[in-house]
């Protein structure tokens, strides 16, 4: 049975309960991340989530996100879910925005209420996709995904929506000249 971490407005762990049992309409505040992986070449991985997905089916987010078990560090967990979810080895994990958190509210009820850390990691394989978890890829940079972020917000997660102004002077490429989707020099 997957569990989540339950923790205080600030973060600090107080407890765990089942991840099926955690999310509901009331969802208790629980641990999670995200996760952007950039390659060589500076370009970015979003994905589409699975339509088969409890919440959020088939929206566009960051490369992938996860719940970290308990007594599980959060690098361990961005190891196991970007092997789970994108068949991926990643390497040179940094986190980006410790503090970030959300609550939102799918269109089926189910509420997202967590403390959820974002960090970068370097693709280290190839991709080989999970279908369960993701129905589509695309390697993009970091500047055409603020545009898109900033012209079609309600095509992606909130929370990458919500945490991408917090992370975009961390990506590689001229993501700094574009903040909520505006090019600042033009």
């Amino acid at each position: 049975m997957e569990m989540v971490v339950l923790v205080d407005d600030a973060g600090t762990p107080i407890g765990a309960q089942s991840k099926a049992t955690a999310h509901g309409s009331a969802t208790p505040r629980h641990l999670a991340f995200s996760c952007h992986v950039v390659d060589a070449d500076g370009r970015v991985l979003v994905t589409r989530r699975a339509l088969t997905k409890q919440t959020w089916p088939g929206v566009w987010t960051n490369s992938f996100c996860g719940h970290p078990a308990p007594d599980e560090s959060l690098e361990d967990a961005v190891r196991r879910r970007a092997a789970f979810e994108l068949g991926l080895a990643v390497d040179m994990i940094e986190c980006v925005a410790p503090k970030f958190g959300y609550v939102a509210r799918d269109a089926s009820g189910i509420q997202e209420n967590e403390h959820c850390p974002v960090f970068i990691a370097r693709a280290a394989s190839p991709l080989s996709p999970n279908p369960d978890e993701v129905a589509e890829t695309q390697w993009t940079t970091a500047s055409a995904l603020a545009l898109a972020t900033g012209i079609a917000p309600w095509a992606f997660s909130p929370w990458l929506v919500e945490h991408l102004p917090q992370v975009l002077p961390h990506l590689p490429g001229d993501a700094e000249r574009h903040v909520d989707g505006v090019d600042e020099h033009g």
